[in-house]
């Protein structure tokens, strides 16, 4: 069962504001169901958006920031938990920590550092929870190209793409989520 999930986004919104509503739906569905949002502790971009939406909805929010990013990704206040930390590495160990799953919206490379670390983490057995990507416009698909290119020029297992799943929307994500212990869904 799915109590928290950890939320890999932008600091920044984009051009799209597709991807901001999206974001914003994210934080909203995770409130709705009683799901943990975990994320990167800050108020800008796609997470802060996620975060104050799933505040909003009545939801559960853990922030965990690093000391250097205090200034810059501004850390989120009213969080039910705002941890802070030294380095990037701590701040994705206790995020994982944190979750039972992943989830990454569009995001720039501090969105795929966290991704790929939970994806290597995932290949190693170091974890078995699910990580999906979610996004508009087929935001993900190089990626999963890449994965599947990967995979096929052996230096990666042939299935490699399989250790991120893309999701069409936030329907499919919210089938995923499935029955929670209070009787939501």
């Amino acid at each position: 069962m799915i109590r928290s999930l950890l939320l890999f986004c932008g600091s920044r919104t984009g051009h799209d504001p597709a991807h901001a509503m999206l974001a914003e739906a994210l934080g909203h569905l995770c409130a709705a169901r009683g799901i943990t949002l975990v994320y990167g502790g800050g108020r800008v971009g796609l997470m802060g958006i996620a975060a104050r939406a799933c505040k909003a909805g009545g939801g559960r929010v853990i922030g965990v920031i690093p000391r250097l990013l205090m200034t810059t990704e501004i850390a989120q206040d009213g969080l039910d938990e705002l941890h802070v930390v030294e380095t990037l590495h701590e701040r994705k160990a206790l995020m994982h920590r944190l979750s039972d799953a992943i989830i990454a919206l569009p995001g720039s490379i501090g969105t795929l550092d966290e991704l790929f670390e939970s994806l290597t983490w995932r290949e190693l057995g170091i974890h078995d929870k699910p990580i999906w990507l979610l996004g508009g416009n087929h935001y993900w698909q190089p990626l999963t190209a890449l994965l599947a290119h990967i995979g096929s020029a052996g230096f990666g297992p042939p299935d490699l793409a399989r250790l991120a799943e893309p999701l069409d929307n936030l329907a499919a994500l919210s089938e995923k989520l499935g029955y929670q212990g209070d009787g939501r869904r």
